[in-house]
């Protein structure tokens, strides 16, 4: 059996999961992470996307919007900016988290703030594009 260690899955809103898992599947800026206990201490940014938590009871995926993931080798934390369980996202929310980004990058004045709004809507376009 696998080394579990804990996991929590914080939105402002709610605490959505605390459980010991397998491991967890994160969306980092850099790229997708796998975390599992004993995992290097690490703190990272979350851009939109999946994660995939694996636990004895099998796996869950949620939708997270942006945050941070603070690891260390006994658990894991992260805190969404929001957050949802991937079979209760609504239908248009995504569409209306698009346009809404397209609309903020159009409006933009700075273009620093036009590409990273841009890069943030393309990051949405590829969520949807993953579930």
């Amino acid at each position: 059996m696998a080394d579990t260690f804990t996991f929590e899955l914080v939105s402002p809103e709610k605490l959505l999961l605390s459980a010991e898992v397998n491991s967890v599947v994160l969306p980092g800026s850099e790229g997708e992470m796998t975390v599992m206990a004993n995992h290097a201490p690490t703190m990272s940014t979350v851009k939109p996307g999946v994660v995939t938590v694996e636990g004895a009871d099998g796996s869950s995926k949620y939708v997270v919007f942006g945050g941070f993931a603070d690891i260390v080798p006994t658990g894991c934390t992260l805190l969404a900016e929001s957050a949802v369980a991937v079979d209760a996202l609504e239908a248009d929310e995504l569409d209306n988290r698009i346009k809404a980004a397209n609309e903020a990058a159009d409006a933009a004045v700075g273009d620093a703030d036009k590409t990273r709004l841009a890069a943030f809507a393309a990051q949405l376009e590829d969520l949807k594009a993953a579930i």
